[in-house]
């Protein structure tokens, strides 16, 4: 695997200053940059298509993963509810070794195929759901048995690895390849590989919330504001969008607890229990919801 190669410009890394060794890394991670971009064209096919079976149902985005690839996958799932709005119960995770292993190694954990196929099993994963598929090796077997029971039940399934040729792209019905090359030290994942991977997924998911109704005029409009300095992110968007006084837009924010497309809504003048109706026919698009209500 290219990805536990030896890079041999970094062979006296350990012979250098701090310094030195920071510049070097911090260089070599603009491959993690080109990596991606090279891969733009799968990725905008894995939110076409990730669309396409979430928009009309209330399928399911699922993260597998274990160990580095799998603590970025999870990383990348649970900022779409704050950021976004998507529902938690729109999301599942499974993490090689549970949710013990965000926060420690488990032994073994990456090797239990077992555990993968019965992660998709146990959260009732099914043809209207999408599985997102982490492991820079591309042959992690708890993530290789996940997929492949995942696309069993008709799921569609999406795999991320930085080695060609791999398992993990084989299986899934759309394969993103990263190619990062040898790391500056050989036997991690977690330099290159690991930003690729955080790159990536930021940019499929941010692209699949903003094809689904996530913006609005370049704000992002699905956000729940559940504290206070994101009631006040939340009132300045909605000033900005409706041309409303602070007061009003602010009021709007209250009075919707925090849902940012109803309160937009809510400033321009509809009744706040049209909103939910509104939106729901509009499935979440704000640009949409405004059309038909003509306001």
């Amino acid at each position: 695997m290219s990805t536990e190669d030896l890079d041999t410009n970094f062979i006296d890394i350990d012979k250098w200053t701090s310094s030195e060794a920071i510049a070097a890394m911090a260089t070599g991670q603009f491959a993690a940059l080109e990596a991606v971009k090279a891969a733009s064209s799968a990725l905008g096919q894995a939110v076409d298509a990730a669309k396409q079976r979430l928009e009309n149902s209330k399928g399911r985005l699922a993260y597998v993963g274990a160990g580095t690839s799998g603590r970025v996958a999870v990383q990348d799932g649970v900022e779409l509810n704050p950021t976004f709005g998507w529902p938690w119960e729109r999301l599942v995770f499974a993490m090689a070794g549970g949710t013990v292993a965000l926060m420690q190694a488990v032994e073994n954990a990456e090797d239990d195929v077992e555990a993968g196929a019965h992660a998709m099993q146990d959260a009732n994963i099914g043809k209207d759901d999408v599985v997102i598929g982490v492991a820079a090796s591309g042959k992690t077997p708890y993530t290789l048995s996940a997929m492949r029971a995942a696309k069993a039940n008709g799921a569609l399934t999406i795999g991320i690895s930085n080695n060609p040729n791999t398992p993990l792209l084989e299986i899934a019905e759309i394969g993103i390849l990263l190619e990062t090359g040898p790391e500056p030290l050989a036997g991690s994942t977690r330099l290159k590989a690991g930003t690729s991977q955080k790159i990536a997924l930021n940019l499929f998911s941010t692209a699949l919330m903003i094809a689904m109704g996530g913006a609005y005029n370049g704000y992002m409009v699905g956000m729940i504001a559940t504290n206070a300095k994101l009631r006040a992110r939340a009132t300045q968007i909605v000033k900005s969008l409706t041309n409303v006084s602070q007061e009003v837009a602010a009021d709007a924010v209250v009075q919707a607890q925090g849902n940012l497309k109803i309160a937009v809504l809510i400033a321009l003048g509809l009744g706040s229990e049209k909103c939910g109706d509104l939106l729901a026919l509009s499935h979440g698009n704000l640009r949409e919801a405004i059309k038909r209500a003509s306001l």
